[in-house]
């Protein structure tokens, strides 16, 4: 989600009268040097309680580079090539083209591709997947700033060949099938997505999952990777609640930016290559967690997570897991954003 998508979500909630709004802004001033020293001290589970059953544990962050096309303002997904190692595709936010970049791991832009039968009405997610011996990339336009959109889909296309790809010429791909999604009480905003392309190969027991990001606990539901009725509607079922997600402390919730008072909100999600191990990342946080043999996502994604070391980024929207799982790559919505590689241990 945009900055102005932000501000026009948080002016919907309201939150008072003109005295009470001047009281805020002047707490929120008073508030700001004590943010800085207190940045990244949200209220997080203890790491030390979520090793059992985990092949990772912590991290070390890199610099990998920066987002080196000027076209790519405002990333909001990541996925790792499923074909050619080193390659990551990336997209913008809402109102954009639907544009897919494909970028190094260092951030050197690759080329890109146009999804044909696609709107990028407010993309906010994407991942990649394999199913029958076949690369894709799945691309959610589920961005709901204010809860109102009955026409969220998820994208899928097979992944081009790095060779096709040309900076200076954009592919044009179509869209292999599509699913639109509908909630069964209400529409939900929801920034983070992950595929599990299922155990039979085919795709035919795949599920995509979404978490919501407004929400307190937020909520986990699921739709079936490749529905038996193309372009139909599919509800969207609820798993359950994901309660233990690290929330902002009283201070940080005085300031209204991403860092602030939004810190806990979900903005992207990847599961590993292998199954054993899920990211979710929140405007304040890289969260780790393992799955254990025979174990649903709902019940691993309920346990404390391994918190890593915070990314102090302004807005973090984009999170993947590299194509061999040891690696998770981070960036956000800004121009020349940072690219960040956490090297798992």
């Amino acid at each position: 989600m945009n900055a102005a998508g932000m501000a026009s979500a948080e002016k919907d909630e309201g939150s008072g009268n003109a005295h009470a709004r001047g009281l805020g802004i002047f707490a929120r001033a008073m508030c700001v040097s004590i943010l800085l020293i207190h940045a990244g001290c949200s209220r997080a589970p203890a790491p030390a309680a979520t090793a059992a059953g985990g092949q990772f544990t912590s991290a070390e962050i890199v610099r990998a580079g920066k987002l080196a096309n000027p076209k790519i303002n405002e990333a909001s997904g990541l996925a790792a090539s499923r074909k050619t190692n080193g390659v990551l595709w990336t997209h913008n936010d809402s109102g954009n083209d639907p544009v897919l970049y494909a970028i190094g791991t260092d951030g050197r832009f690759l080329g890109s591709v146009w999804l044909a039968g696609a709107d990028n009405i407010d993309w906010e997610d994407m991942a990649s997947f394999t199913i029958d011996g076949r690369a894709y990339l799945l691309v959610a336009d589920t961005g709901d700033n204010n809860a109102r959109r009955k026409n969220c889909s998820l994208y899928v296309i097979e992944e081009p060949n790095i060779a096709q790809l040309s900076p200076a010429k954009e592919l044009v791909v179509q869209v292999a099938w599509n699913v639109p999604i509908l909630y069964p009480d209400k529409p939900h905003d929801c920034e983070a997505v992950a595929v599990d392309p299922g155990a039979k190969g085919d795709g035919s027991d795949g599920k995509i999952y979404l978490l919501t990001k407004r929400e307190a606990p937020n909520r986990l539901f699921s739709v079936p990777l490749k529905p038996e009725a193309a372009g139909v509607p599919q509800i969207a079922w609820e798993l359950g609640k994901i309660a233990l997600l690290p929330q902002t402390s009283s201070v940080q919730n005085l300031l209204p930016v991403p860092t602030g008072r939004f810190r806990g909100q979900p903005t992207g999600m990847d599961f590993s290559p292998d199954g054993r191990s899920a990211v979710v990342l929140t405007y304040g946080n890289v969260l780790l967690y393992a799955r254990r043999e025979g174990e649903s996502w709902f019940s691993a994604l309920v346990r404390n997570p391994v918190v890593l070391p915070p990314h102090k980024l302004g807005q973090a929207e984009a999170a993947c897991f590299s194509s061999d799982g040891k690696t998770i790559f981070v960036t956000e919505e800004n121009k020349n954003a940072a690219l960040l590689r956490y090297d798992l241990k």
